[in-house]
């Protein structure tokens, strides 16, 4: 079965409060999404890549390749001014048929064994979307006042989420909304049911500096 990843990645460095967007913020020496890129390459050579951008963006990414020698093959796609726009305008780059994972450009720690079973599960159940364990108490705020939230009943939302492309596909083509947190919950608004696979806990989100020294100080042994 064919297998096709969208990386996400029209974020800013707004949070950091860096002079360029967070994706193409160095990380050993190499910008982030170079990073994410290279773990879907890793886990299958014949994977098709394709990297959504702003339309702004997409010369200096240009730059940053030729600079960094950056030679894996992908396909870049002018995103949108949201991500699920973002993903809709990729989705017209493909099929419909096979697998297709969407994936956060700033998730430069996603292991091999999260993207196997991602692939693994959705070849069999339609879809699956890697979950941790949240390790923190939960509290809800609603109208001034805060209750406990039992955290046995929760769960850590990551990427890559992965979906039959036919699923993907007519989730977004007949979406009644683009406000949408994440793919899973286009596809759940369709109809289909989720389901939920092993995450790995280094396989953060980086929003903030904070998160980068986290990366930075994880990666070689990620990568080992």
């Amino acid at each position: 079965m064919n297998k096709t990843v969208i990386i996400v990645a029209g974020g800013s460095g707004s949070r950091m409060n860096a002079p360029i967007p967070k994706q193409f913020l160095l990380l050993k020496n190499e910008p982030v999404l170079m990073h994410s890129i290279k773990r879907f390459y890793s886990y299958d050579k014949n994977i098709r890549i394709i990297v959504a951008l702003p339309e702004e963006h997409i010369p200096y990414w240009q730059t940053l390749c030729e600079q960094h020698r950056f030679n894996i093959k992908h396909t870049i796609v002018k995103g949108g001014d949201t991500r699920f726009l973002s993903v809709r305008n990729s989705l017209e780059k493909i099929s419909g048929s096979g697998l297709v994972g969407i994936h956060d450009g700033v998730r430069p720690l996603v292991s091999e064994a999260t993207i196997q079973t991602c692939y693994d599960l959705a070849s069999v159940m339609g879809n699956a979307v890697p979950v941790t364990d949240p390790v923190e108490s939960v509290r809800e705020i609603d109208k001034g006042k805060n209750v406990a939230v039992d955290r046995e009943k929760l769960k850590m939302v990551q990427t890559p989420q992965v979906f039959s492309g036919e699923i993907l596909v007519d989730a977004y083509r007949n979406a009644a909304s683009s406000d949408f947190t994440d793919d899973a919950c286009v596809v759940e608004a369709a109809g289909y049911s989720i389901h939920l696979a092993d995450g790995n806990r280094e396989n953060i989100k980086i929003t903030t500096n904070l998160d980068l020294l986290i990366a930075d100080s994880i990666i070689d042994k990620l990568l080992d």
